[in-house]
């Protein structure tokens, strides 16, 4: 990962980033790990949203929270793994595989997951192959020479704030419907984001 790869998050300037970025760097753990970490996360929280589906009640808003929790640890791992990287001077030859490839795999759990708690697994998982979707045509620009396109409306970040939302609103109030309405917005405002990066793209290649 390089300084003008990464993602422009706000967050990376809080105090709060670059203290805890520090103490990583400042420790054994690698930036891989922390990549490697944000599936395991992924994998949690695919898992509460599944149990939210075969329980209710108090259980079953118990299971959303973890899984909002989930999703928000999952992003802090996305945060510290560059932070570590660049700032904390630890990045490695194989750094870029593990900034890209466990991003994809945890959309695919998240997604997939929040979709079981929906009672509506083809949903989540529409919206995760469009979440894919849209890395693939910032890495297709990024391959042709051209800056990552991050714009939105809905790219990782804005994905991942949304379910948030949405699941602890289903922990209290009419959990499928609220995450059903949760991932039409994710995957209408996905598909938007692909049709805005494709015509950047198709744009920026024909300016050359």
């Amino acid at each position: 990962m390089t300084e003008a790869s990464r993602r422009p998050l706000n967050s990376r300037n809080m105090k709060w980033a670059g203290a805890l970025a520090a103490r990583l760097a400042a420790s054994r753990i690698t930036p891989n790990q922390i990549s490697q970490a944000s599936i395991a996360f992924a994998a949690l929280g695919c898992l509460m949203f599944w149990a939210a589906s075969a329980t209710g009640g108090i259980l079953q808003a118990l299971a959303l929270i973890l899984a909002a929790a989930c999703v928000q640890l999952r992003l802090l791992c996305n945060l510290l793994d560059g932070m570590v990287a660049i700032e904390g001077g630890k990045s490695s030859a194989t750094g870029p595989y593990w900034n890209e490839a466990p991003d994809r795999a945890a959309d695919a759990l998240i997604l997939a997951g929040a979709g079981l708690a929906a009672g509506q697994l083809a949903l989540g998982l529409a919206a995760a192959v469009l979440a894919v979707a849209t890395a693939y045509i910032r890495e297709l620009g990024r391959a042709e020479g051209l800056p990552p396109d991050f714009s939105g409306p809905m790219a990782k970040p804005h994905r991942m704030e949304a379910l948030t939302l949405g699941s602890l609103i289903a922990a209290v109030y009419a959990t499928e419907w609220s995450l059903s309405v949760t991932l039409w917005i994710i995957a209408i405002g996905t598909a938007a984001t692909i049709l805005r990066r494709s015509v950047r793209l198709l744009s920026a290649l024909q300016a050359r």
